[in-house]
């Protein structure tokens, strides 16, 4: 079973792995600072570099507060402010766009509402093809730092227990090709696995978390091809 190959695996990877700073909850004032810079032209990388979340963690809050159009529409402009015009045609698109997002700041002023208010903005009058901004980038399984122990939930024969994309709520967001996809889950600690795991499953602790770069082939194999870890999606 994959599991006793995980145990395998176990007994040859070193321990001198660097500790992962586990997943933080973005504040209320965060998220406003977060919303003014992306409406302030800074990209998804230097903002995420800024308040140390992943690009995947910046994108789903500014979704959340902007919109899918709006988030697109600014989202546009800061990437053609990175690599210049190379028309002049792209020019007066983006001169629209900025007219529009002038107006947008104004209406969404940061500093006009209470904390837990909430603020209802209409859409932009422009076509804008969202589709290929649905398919955000997972991270890939050799570029993060997991914590050295993570706990995982198993079936009453000691197998991996897998879950479609489109069962987790948060991640509806993404392309019908990326819900479609096979999924294991993996938590930092015991309580919250214990929390969803199921009368008839069991959690089993992974006492070295390099087992899931070792074992990505065979992951890839049975199908399964990411790794549903707090608010990051992992791609073996």
């Amino acid at each position: 079973m994959l599991f006793f190959f995980f145990v395998f695996c176990f007994l040859k990877i070193t321990t001198n792995d660097k500790l992962f700073d586990l997943a933080k909850r973005i504040s209320e004032k965060q998220i406003k600072e977060i919303i003014d810079a992306f409406i302030n032209n800074q990209s998804l990388e230097e903002i995420s570099e800024k308040f140390n979340f992943t690009k995947l963690t910046i994108s789903k809050h500014l979704k959340k507060n902007l919109g899918e159009e709006k988030f697109t529409t600014i989202n546009k402009i800061n990437k053609k402010a990175e690599k210049g015009f190379s028309n002049p045609g792209e020019l007066d698109e983006t001169n629209v766009l900025d007219n529009q997002v002038d107006g947008l700041y104004q209406e969404f002023s940061l500093n006009e509402f209470p904390e837990n208010s909430f603020l209802e903005i209409a859409p932009l009058n422009l076509e804008i093809e969202t589709a290929p901004q649905k398919d955000l980038s997972s991270v890939s399984i050799n570029e993060v730092e997991l914590p050295k122990v993570v706990y995982m939930i198993v079936g009453k024969q000691v197998e991996l227990e897998t879950k479609f994309l489109k069962e987790y709520i948060e991640w509806n967001f993404l392309s019908e090709k990326d819900l479609s996809r096979n999924t294991i889950e993996i938590f930092f600690d015991l309580k919250s696995a214990k929390r969803s795991s199921k009368k008839e499953q069991r959690v089993i602790k992974v006492p070295n978390s390099d087992v899931f770069k070792i074992t990505a082939p065979i992951l890839l194999s049975r199908g399964i091809s990411r790794i549903v870890f707090s608010e990051v999606l992992i791609a073996l």
